[in-house]
C-alpha cells in the first residue's frame, strides 16, 4: 500500500470521530440530527487542526456486538459519513465496532470512503466481547466481489482483547499481511489511551517490510516525535480531546499542539531504541 494513494502527505495523522450513541445502542439519545451535528463539528475541528485523515467509528456504542452490528447502525453510519464528507475534503475511514469489518467494507464503498479498519482481521482473539475469529477469506472476497478498492488496516494483536495461544509479533504482523492481505497495520497498547512501546514498533515495521505500520492508540503530543520514528502514520484520538478526556469534544488547539510536535520529531534525526540505550550508558 502507498500511503500517498490516499494521503497528500508521508506519515499521516488520522484523527478520530467518536460517534454519539447510534440508533439500537442502549445509550442513544433519539435524535440523529444531534448525531450528525456532532460528528460535523468533530470532523471540522480535526480538519481545521491538522489531521491528515479521520476515521469514524461508532465508539459511544458500547457494549459491542462482537461481529455484525445492527442494521440501523449501517444506515445511520453511511448517513453521518456523507455528511461528513460534504464538510471535509481529507480521507474518511470507517471502524465498525467491535469487528462488523463486512458493515465498515460496504459503507465506506457506498460513501466513497478511502479505508476501513479491522480490529481483528486473522486470528482469534479473547475480548470483553467473547471469543472474535478473524474473517480475513470472507472479506477480502466481499471486497473483490464489489469491486471496491477500499483499502484494509488492520489490528496486530488489538488492544483490549488476547490472543489465543501465544504468537510472536513478528510471526502476528506477517500472518496479518501475508495470510491475510492487510494493507496496513495499527499497533496498538493494550487498552485505549496506552501507547505501544518503541521496541514493539520497531519489530512490527521490520517485519511489515513495505507495509504500512500505524500507531494505534497512545500517542499525544509528548511521546509522538519518539514514536513515529518507528512508525509510517499514526491513529490519534483521546489526547485531542478537551483536557484529553474521551468524553470531551476536539479541540483544534491540541489537533494543531499535536501536529506541530509529530512534524518537528520527523524533521529530526531518527534514533533507534537500542541507540538510545547506547545514548544513556555513554
Amino acid at each position: 500500500m502507498d500511503l500517498n494513494q490516499i494521503f497528500k502527505t508521508p506519515n499521516p495523522i488520522i484523527g478520530v470521530v467518536h460517534l454519539s450513541p447510534l440508533p439500537s445502542a442502549p445509550r442513544w439519545q433519539g435524535s440523529l440530527k444531534a448525531a450528525i451535528e456532532r460528528a460535523e463539528q468533530e470532523a471540522t475541528a480535526l480538519a481545521s487542526g491538522g489531521a491528515d485523515g479521520i476515521i469514524v467509528e461508532n465508539f459511544f456504542d458500547a457494549p459491542f456486538a462482537k461481529d455484525r452490528v445492527d442494521p440501523a447502525v449501517v444506515s445511520a453510519m453511511s448517513l453521518i459519513v456523507q455528511h461528513v464528507m460534504q464538510l471535509v475534503t481529507i480521507p474518511i475511514g470507517i471502524n465498525v465496532l467491535r469487528n462488523d469489518a463486512h458493515s465498515a467494507l460496504a459503507i465506506a464503498t457506498c460513501v466513497g470512503a478511502s479505508f476501513i479498519r479491522v480490529n481483528v482481521l486473522t486470528g482469534v482473539m479473547a475480548t470483553d466481547q467473547g471469543l472474535i475469529e478473524g474473517q480475513a477469506h470472507q472479506l477480502l472476497r466481499y471486497r473483490r466481489e464489489l469491486g471496491s478498492d477500499v483499502k484494509i488496516l488492520a489490528d496486530v494483536l488489538v488492544k483490549h482483547g488476547r490472543p489465543l495461544g501465544s504468537p510472536n509479533l513478528t510471526t502476528a504482523v506477517q500472518e496479518t499481511i501475508e495470510r491475510g492481505l492487510a494493507d496496513g497495520v495499527i499497533l496498538s497498547g493494550w487498552a485505549t489511551g496506552s501507547p505501544p512501546n518503541l521496541e514493539d514498533l520497531e519489530l512490527a515495521k521490520a517485519a511489515a517490510n513495505q507495509t504500512p505500520v500505524f500507531i494505534g492508540s497512545g500517542a499525544d503530543w509528548e511521546n509522538i516525535p519518539k514514536l513515529i520514528q518507528a512508525a509510517d502514520g499514526v491513529i490519534v484520538s483521546s489526547s485531542l480531546k478537551r483536557k484529553g478526556q474521551i468524553h470531551q469534544p476536539i479541540d483544534p488547539i491540541r489537533v494543531s499542539q499535536f501536529v506541530e510536535s509529530m512534524r518537528q520529531g520527523l524533521s529530526k534525526p531518527s534514533q533507534t531504541s537500542s541507540e538510545s540505550l547506547i545514548a544513556v550508558h555513554s
